[in-house]
């Protein structure tokens, strides 16, 4: 089994990781309210997916 040689520093471990980073997620808006959603999801705020009602979302 292959062991490293000489162990790793932290800046060279710190170069490798710079592009690990996470992306905003992708938001739409709906095409009822106008709210933004995530895609392919119901809608939160009035409760449709794709022009239908999906579920009942009651104001309290």
């Amino acid at each position: 089994m292959a062991v490293p040689k000489r162990k790793k520093s932290k800046s060279k471990s710190r170069k490798r990781r710079t592009h690990y980073n996470q992306t905003p997620p992708t938001l739409v808006h709906c095409s009822q309210c106008d709210e933004m959603k995530l895609p392919h999801h119901v809608c939160p705020n009035c409760g449709t997916y794709r022009g239908r009602q999906v579920i009942d979302v009651t104001e309290a």
